[in-house]
Formats: structure tokens, sequence, C-alpha cells
């Protein structure tokens, strides 16, 4: 390799215009010349990468660039897959929402906010309702405090046109969501254990009872067997 051909999103061999660097390794650091380290790179096959330019002196790795571009694309790749996409869910009210259809969207919200999303809450008043501004209010604040474990208030309700908002941000970091295959499988999995554990006990009754796995339980079912007889 040996120079980058993908945009020199990294210093390597000659392009490192720093008169001496930093080399570190798994047996430590040590400064020494730029042209000393290319040197050293040439001998061991690989290449002198610049992976910290702003260290004084700049900071360099001796590695195949190749295998360092893999290594660090396959590091982004691990974080994306560690993060938990954060969204915006919606929550929509009306001034004068039911008590069943309060709980049933008070239990997505839950829902929402365990996975990590943010929540936006709101009451839309429609026509001559918006004299039940104050209504719509109160219902914001009880939700809020009935979420107030799992989420946290970004924003108090505030009146925006016919619409008012309230803004909840999750408390905990989010747990991505297991798709409905996952969850089939993991149910069947349950299903199959609790079969095998049945049928375990039917024949465990079968051969003794409830003496089947005690300790020396055959000799006391054979004892209570010859007192019948």
């Amino acid at each position: 390799m040996k120079n980058d051909k993908k945009g020199n999103q990294y210093r390597v061999n000659e392009l490192i215009r720093a008169r001496e660097v930093r080399i570190v390794g798994d047996g430590g650091s040590s400064v020494m010349p730029t042209r000393e380290a290319l040197d050293m790179a040439r001998q061991q096959g690989v290449d002198l990468v610049e992976i910290s330019p702003n260290a004084n002196p700049p900071v360099c790795r001796l590695i195949d660039y190749s295998k360092f571009l893999y290594q660090q694309k396959k590091r982004a790749k691990e974080m994306k897959q560690k993060q938990v996409k954060q969204e915006i869910k919606e929550i929509r009210f009306g001034p004068q929402t039911d008590e069943h259809d309060y709980n049933f969207k008070l239990k997505h919200a839950k829902e929402f906010l365990e996975e990590g999303n943010k929540v936006r809450a709101y009451v839309f008043f429609k026509g001559r309702s918006i004299l039940f501004k104050e209504q719509g209010e109160v219902l914001l604040l009880r939700f809020a405090n009935d979420l107030e474990e799992y989420g946290k208030v970004e924003q108090m309700p505030s009146l925006e046109g016919k619409k008012m908002f309230l803004y909840l941000s999750p408390k905990k970091a989010g747990v991505a969501k297991k798709s409905q295959q996952k969850r089939d499988r993991e149910r069947d999995e349950a299903e199959a254990k609790a079969e095998v554990a049945k049928q375990a006990e039917t024949e465990a009754a079968a051969k003794g009872g409830i003496f089947a796995n005690v300790k020396g339980g055959d000799e006391i079912l054979a004892k209570l067997k010859g007192e019948e007889d």
C-alpha cells in the first residue's frame, strides 16, 4: 500500500508532514524522527499511519493501512448497532378525552419511552373547544405525572395555535424493540420447555407419585405398598 487513494482520510507514509512522530503500540509509545519511523514501517512491511494529527508530536501507528481502515469501519458499525434510534412519537388527545382512551394512550406512551423515543403529546382544540384550554392543560399535566417513572418533561404544556403541546424524553436508555419473529420464537421455545417439564412430571407421577424425586423414595413407596398388603 501504500498511500491512501480514498480521499486521504488519514495521512500515511510520505504524506505525514511532521518532522517527528510518536509511535504507539502494544509495547507502549516512543518519539522518533518521521524518517526513522518510515524506515521501521518498511522493515516490518506495514504502513506509518497518522491517527492523531493534532497531538504534539502527531501520534502514529505501524499497521497495514487496509487493515486499519477495516478496523475503523468495523468499530463504527458496532457503535451504530449499539445506538438506539430515537424518534419522536405523537400522542393526540381531545380536550374531553374519556378514561378508557386516556389509559390506552398512556400505555403506548410508556412503551415509546421505554424504547428510548421521545413523546410529543398534544391536545387539539377544534372550533369552540378552545374554551376548554385549561382542561387540556390539566390533562397534559396529569399525563406527565403518570409517566414520571418513564420520562422527564422537556417542555411544559404550551399553546401553539389550536394545539397545546407537552414534550417528554426517556429517563433511561432505550431498549431495541424485539421483532415479531423473535418474540414468536421465544414464545415457542418457552412453550416447548413447559411441555417437556410437564411430560417429565407426568412420567415421574406414573413411576412413584410424590416419592419419585425424593431420596429413598422407592423404599418408602415399597414400604407403603407392603403395609397396604
